[in-house]
């Protein structure tokens, strides 16, 4: 079994970028080997570019898994966008910790990081590496450039929807941004390299300009199940849109719950379906599955790396677990789950209850013990057949990162309705439907739901796929002492973690080479 995706182009990697603004400490210069103008004056180049800004979302560098990075300052691993998003967004959660004492590992554990904590700065840089190198493949996307250069009709449709695909890439990537950071640096393909400093954006005006461009961009996208496997298409936009309008209230103060059900209902009415087996959405085959709207690919032979869902697979594997049955060599001993989220199930015939037990307590007393925590068995390097992943060493998995897929989309459709934007009746049926997979039929399904059963829902759902922060943050429950986990500000039993905390800080060196940046509130 082989992807077939937009990896099956060689990757010219032939775009020359420099970002000059505040980016000091970490090298944000792509490796590449032909100068900008001479691979946009073909159009048959532009697809292996593009798909360097896809190859962005999985692997480090130009060499896998590691040898030429993107960018420097930190373990090439460990900088890998979905395994610095994970963190971000699981460790400080009441579902995740990691026993290793690599720098930055233990105050997301805590949540007591600061302006110069490396997992926080790697986001952070990770973020502003793909933004401008999507700048730089829009600003040669030009109808001025296309024309200059005298391209045929088609090449220049064809480019157009090229152009979309990394507008979606960008405004992807000011999302976390907006999430994560709240006010960031500001650049589009407008701001020339060298221009200077960038200005800092407010969070609610990025908010506008990322929903600006996803509306703009909806017409020229290609059709929902259309596209090439793992390329943007009109779903990916409205999910985007659909998780942005949720969150609206945290984002810019704003209401916009019937927004999100009406981008919701765009996905649910485009032809995904749910996966019937709930572990084969992170099987090493995932890609089958018609549930997965917009993936981050991962491939054991093509696009090694020790981040993404390799980290996941690995990292999760110690104690007495077999490493085989998982479908690679090892395990690295680090994540583990914390028993706020195990007793998220009421009971242990729930589908999604992927936990190893065996020689595990359910308390984490000791963070550095593996055998502290239940183990998650969620992310399996194996098919639906039972073999093992494409890599025959084992090191590297083939299983694709879910970064939107209709389960999600279903419980943001019941929550949006609970918060007076739709239907509640048609949320709760949404809601059930999650239930009857994980049960196997009706027997557990609700009568009514308020916002607490979304909550816990998606901790039965979404566990351990990078949204558990955000979730909470919405919530009103990932800062302050209200709700505790183990480890939280330090505490074994669970402390209170002071407000601004729910966005994480601008690198402090950014802060001192960028005069028009401030800090975040309390950094």
């Amino acid at each position: 079994m082989r992807k077939s995706t937009i990896w099956g182009f060689t990757i010219l990697a032939s775009v020359s970028l420099f970002f000059s603004s505040c980016f000091k400490d970490l090298d944000l210069s792509p490796k590449y080997g032909l100068n900008t103008e001479s691979v946009y004056e073909d159009p048959a180049n532009y697809i292996h570019v593009l798909a360097k800004l896809y190859a962005g979302l999985s692997i480090t560098g130009n060499q896998g898994p590691a040898g030429s990075p993107d960018i420097s300052g930190i373990d090439e691993g460990f900088s890998a966008y979905v395994r610095v998003l994970w963190n971000l967004q699981e460790l400080p959660t009441d579902e995740a910790i990691c026993g290793w004492n690599d720098p930055g590992i233990p105050e997301l554990n805590s949540g007591t990081w600061n302006s110069t904590s490396s997992f926080v700065q790697a986001m952070y840089y990770r973020i502003f590496y793909q933004i401008p190198l999507c700048n730089e493949f829009i600003r040669f996307c030009s109808d001025d450039w296309m024309n200059e250069k005298g391209f045929s009709d088609a090449d220049k449709a064809t480019i157009r929807t090229y152009k979309a695909e990394a507008r979606f890439l960008r405004a992807l990537s000011y999302y976390h941004a907006m999430d994560l950071f709240g006010n960031v640096p500001f650049v589009t393909e407008d701001d020339l390299p060298g221009a200077g400093f960038p200005e800092q954006i407010q969070r609610a005006d990025l908010f506008d300009y990322i929903e600006d461009e996803l509306l703009a961009i909806e017409g020229e996208l290609i059709d929902a199940r259309a596209n090439e496997y793992a390329r943007a298409d009109k779903a990916a936009a409205w999910t985007l849109l659909a998780r942005m309008y949720l969150n609206a209230e945290v984002y810019r103060g704003t209401d916009r719950y019937a927004d999100c059900i009406t981008y919701c209902e765009k996905v649910i009415n485009a032809g995904y379906t749910l996966e019937p087996t709930y572990e084969h959405l992170f099987y090493a085959d995932n890609n089958l599955s018609n549930e997965i709207i917009f993936p981050v690919t991962f491939d054991g032979l093509n696009t090694q790396t020790y981040g993404g869902t390799t980290f996941l697979v690995h990292a999760s594997i110690g104690g007495s677990m077999p490493a085989a049955d998982y479908g690679v060599a090892n395990g690295w001993a680090g994540l583990r789950s914390l028993p706020t989220l195990v007793n998220a199930f009421p009971d242990t015939d729930d589908g999604r209850y992927l936990f190893y037990t065996d020689g595990q307590t359910l308390d984490v007393t000791e963070v550095q013990e593996f055998t502290n925590g239940y183990a998650v068995s969620k992310w399996k390097n194996i098919t639906q057949g039972g073999e093992a992943g494409s890599d025959p060493v084992g090191q590297f998995v083939d299983i694709d990162f879910p970064m939107f897929r209709l389960g999600d989309v279903y419980l943001m459709y019941a929550e949006a309705a609970l918060r007076g934007g739709g239907d509640v009746g048609t949320g709760l049926g949404y809601f059930n439907q999650l239930r009857e997979r994980a049960y196997g039929d009706a027997s557990h399904n609700a009568g009514s739901i308020d916002l607490d059963d979304i909550l816990n829902e998606r901790a039965r759902e979404l566990y351990w796929e990078g949204q558990r922060r955000t979730d909470l943050v919405r919530f009103g429950k990932f800062s302050g002492g209200t709700y505790v986990w183990q480890w939280k500000n330090n505490d074994p039993a669970g402390g209170s973690i002071p407000e601004f905390s729910d966005l994480y800080p601008l690198p402090f060196a950014d802060i001192v080479a960028n005069q028009n940046l401030t800090q975040n509130t309390g950094y």
